[in-house]
């Protein structure tokens, strides 16, 4: 009688729940819908850097000694 691997039983539901997972995963960007650009271009141009004070203490903290 032809008795039946339980490890290699299990190594196979392992792969092909590895293998529906892996197809999920390469849906789902398929889904999403691509939105437009909200900003318009004085936006897009203007500046975001803000230099507030954790900013300049992060820069006086690791200034590189002379």
């Amino acid at each position: 009688m032809h008795t039946v691997d339980k490890t290699s039983l299990g190594r196979r539901q392992f792969l092909h729940a590895l293998g529906a997972g892996a197809a999920l995963a390469a849906a789902s960007p398929l889904a999403l819908e691509a939105k437009a650009d909200s900003e318009n271009n004085d936006e897009k141009r203007k500046s975001r850097y803000k230099e507030t004070d954790h900013v300049k203490a992060y820069y006086r903290v690791n200034r590189y000694p002379s």
